[in-house]
């Protein structure tokens, strides 16, 4: 499984990245968990308001933080 966390390096990126991580591991999943921080990457997906969550190359949250329960559920 391939997660992406879009963004720029705000604060809320790193939450978004830190509840992807736990999610992970309490799910107890193989998971690689990338940042992607280039503005072109990130149009590509269509995202125009960050952070954004991307589990296996399809937006599944853009523009807030969700909880590492709701990111549990989309896993």
């Amino acid at each position: 499984m391939k997660i992406e966390i879009l963004g720029m390096g705000c604060a809320k990126c790193k939450d978004l990245y830190m509840a992807a991580e736990q999610a992970v591991q309490e799910v107890g999943i193989e998971a690689q968990i990338n940042k992607v921080e280039d503005i072109k990457q990130i149009m590509q997906y269509g995202v125009m308001t960050t952070p954004a969550l991307v589990i296996d190359g399809k937006v599944r949250a853009a523009g807030k933080v969700i909880s590492k329960d709701e990111i549990k559920q989309m896993l």
